[in-house]
């Protein structure tokens, strides 16, 4: 009984397996038929179908490397490269010979030389050549990446160089730029303290004339307390004029006139009445 019940079992698995290697094989069949049709498409200009078709062709089976291998191909044209390199990547972990594989891998080194990334494509080459090493233009390539590789390399150690040298001559010349601000800053204090030496002899010879001032203010007080009293007015108003009569003066002296003029004419007057003879006849 057991055996009949493995017996059976056994048909049952094996029948499982035949039917599901049907469905791989069928849907390899389908993916390898789109595969021509993207193809076919792509031959005529129309990537856009093409590029559907592909995708429907990887979404059917993961044994068809053939479609992500095309559709990379495709992308490379178009100069997408992020996208060709996806598909290539794609394409090497499908394949299942070595031939599919050194395909894959040497168009990923070729993506890599486009974007300049040299090492990655080295890297690449090299896994190609390990699926096929007697494949020329792969190992052309990888010769020709290792000398962009070492040419950049030259380039960068250059550049770092210049950088270097850059900054020697931005510390040599913010050192010097400290230096003279060092410089220019003691220019400046002393000649501050020229400044201040000569402002203190200044400031001592003010003084010394201001004491003279006080000194003459002095005297000539000391001649005003001898001067008589003249009044509020300046003295050259009250003081008259070489060789010029006050107006005083010159009414003291018409004064003066006038009593002489009449002195004289009194004595003039009192000599007339001496002088006049008497009558002494009367008139009858």
């Amino acid at each position: 009984m057991r055996n009949i019940v493995f017996i059976m079992f056994f048909i049952g698995f094996v029948s499982f397996a035949q039917e599901e290697e049907k469905e791989r094989e069928k849907a390899l069949d389908e993916s390898r038929n789109l595969t021509w049709e993207a193809n076919k498409e792509l031959s005529e200009d129309n990537f856009i179908d093409a590029e559907i078709d592909y995708r429907k062709a990887i979404a059917k089976s993961d044994e068809n490397s053939a479609a992500p291998y095309n559709l990379a191909n495709a992308y490379y044209k178009k100069e997408t490269y992020s996208e060709a390199f996806g598909r290539y990547k794609q394409a090497g972990e499908l394949a299942n010979n070595k031939a599919d594989k050194h395909r894959a891998y040497h168009n990923m080194g070729n993506v890599f030389m486009k974007r300049k990334e040299y090492q990655k494509a080295v890297e690449a080459y090299k896994e190609a050549l390990r699926n096929d090493p007697k494949d020329e233009e792969t190992r052309y390539n990888l010769a020709l990446a290792k000398k962009m590789l070492e040419k950049e390399q030259e380039q960068n150690d250059q550049n770092q160089d210049n950088k270097d040298d850059q900054d020697k001559n931005e510390d040599q010349k913010d050192e010097n730029e400290d230096k003279k601000d060092g410089d220019n800053k003691e220019e400046n204090q002393d000649q501050d303290k020229k400044d201040e030496g000569d402002q203190g002899d200044e400031g001592d010879k003010n003084e010394e004339e201001k004491d003279e001032n006080k000194e003459g203010e002095g005297d000539e007080k000391e001649e005003e307390k001898k001067q008589p009293d003249q009044g509020d007015k300046p003295q050259e108003q009250q003081q008259p004029r070489p060789n010029q009569l006050s107006k005083q003066q010159i009414q003291n002296l018409l004064e003066a006139m006038q009593n002489e003029e009449k002195k004289v004419q009194e004595k003039i007057d009192a000599q007339k009445v001496k002088g006049v003879k008497v009558k002494n006849e009367k008139d009858w």
